[in-house]
């Protein structure tokens, strides 16, 4: 079987626009959390999210009629690609491209239906429903870097990224593309907004994720890319790895539409075809990246799943979320978790919960609270666990 490297990370998150600065201050414990300005969220359960600052996106000659979304994934793959030092030409190029979507161009297209009812047939903008398709953004990476090989946006809520991660590593050990690039995107818009407001599965505050006060999630944004290729391809050209992609494993529960199986049992069974994928024993996996959303809910599921899937050891084995410093990223949460996670291996950082500060008896696990801690991580896991059962682990190695 191929050996399958991650060669290069690119990140686009409210903490900033790129992989260095939005890893410092995760690590220093920062939070990216804050009034909501894309729109106004008068009359919502909660008026805060985790915005991307359009300013901190350093694209040059954007595409015409790009949505949020599409140069969010234009960044990120920007700067994965030129931190794997795979030079942007001309010359079409056959290799994969997998990423998650979800709102795409969806924000654009409620400002423009928003003109539309105010100005009549006289409103303008009619071409920001271009990008209105959940493929939009992942075209838009294809045609800029010449990508004509496997093109694939994947659409499974939480776990869209990391099942995006997976099945690019996938076609690596399959012999179908030396290099892939793999991730996701998505950004806020109104009507994601106001379902989870509709769920009463937000809160005011910031999010606590794990937290025995916590209320609910924060809505974020953002994309990340990682460059994933055969070990053998990456050798030849001199590349250096953040981590190894051991194996995902995916399942679907069919529980509940939005709420999780409180047994924790569905989750067990991902986490353990992630580990038999990667060839691994539980008691390999030095680190967790939790799904983490800081609803009461789906904590003290996820933490169910892991009392049941590692027992004992659990106590020693630290389990954090991003999401209290990033908010829930949508369809690109287990992208930039992935992302994170690499960085964690490579880094030997567990990244810490920001935003936790009292224990649940729920969640009887260490959240690495404050800042990010040092770490020896020879494995770790990265866990989704999305609406309507759809659920995805992956499995990530050290290169040392």
């Amino acid at each position: 079987m191929k050996d399958v490297w991650i060669t290069g990370i690119g990140i686009v998150t409210a903490l900033g626009g790129d992989r260095e600065t939005t890893w410092r201050r995760l690590v220093d414990g920062e939070c990216s959390i804050r009034p909501l300005t894309l729109f106004d969220p008068t009359g919502f359960r909660t008026n805060i999210g985790a915005q991307v600052d359009d300013a901190s996106l350093p694209l040059s000659d954007p595409p015409r009629h790009a949505s949020r979304t599409s140069l969010f994934a234009l960044v990120a793959a920007t700067e994965a690609l030129a931190d794997a030092h795979l030079a942007v030409t001309s010359e079409p190029r056959p290799w994969a491209l997998v990423m998650g979507g979800g709102a795409a161009g969806l924000f654009e297209t409620e400002s423009f239906v928003a003109r539309r009812l105010r100005k009549g047939p006289r409103a303008h903008g009619l071409t920001e429903f271009l990008e209105l398709f959940q493929d939009a953004p992942t075209d838009q990476v294809a045609r800029r870097f010449g990508l004509v090989g496997p093109r694939i946006t994947i659409s499974t809520a939480c776990s869209s990224s990391t099942l995006a991660v997976g099945m690019a590593a996938e076609m690596i050990t399959d012999g179908v593309t030396p290099v892939a690039l793999a991730g996701g995107t998505d950004a806020i818009s109104r009507l994601v907004y106001a379902g989870f407001n509709s769920l009463r599965a937000v809160d005011p505050n910031p999010c606590r994720p794990f937290d025995r006060t916590r209320q609910g999630l924060t809505v974020g944004e953002g994309a990340a890319v990682l460059v994933l290729e055969d070990a053998d391809h990456a050798r030849s050209r001199g590349a250096r790895p953040y981590a190894r992609v051991l194996g995902y494993g995916a399942t679907n529960d069919a529980f509940h539409m939005t709420q999780p199986d409180p047994s924790g049992a569905a989750w067990t069974r991902t986490i353990e075809a992630a580990l038999t994928a990667a060839g691994l024993p539980a008691d390999a996996v030095d680190y967790i990246n939790a799904h983490g959303t800081a609803t009461e809910q789906n904590d003290a599921a996820e933490c169910a799943a892991y009392q049941r899937f590692f027992g004992e050891r659990l106590a020693s084995v630290p389990v954090s979320s991003v999401k209290g410093a990033l908010g829930h990223c949508l369809c690109n949460a287990g992208g930039v978790e992935a992302a994170i996670t690499a960085l964690a291996v490579a880094r030997q950082m567990a990244p810490p919960t920001v935003g936790f500060s009292e224990a649940d008896p729920a969640c009887p696990v260490d959240p690495v609270p404050g800042q990010g801690r040092p770490l020896h991580i020879r494995y770790a896991i990265s866990s989704s666990f999305g609406f309507g059962g759809n659920s995805c682990v992956l499995v990530l190695g050290s290169c040392t």
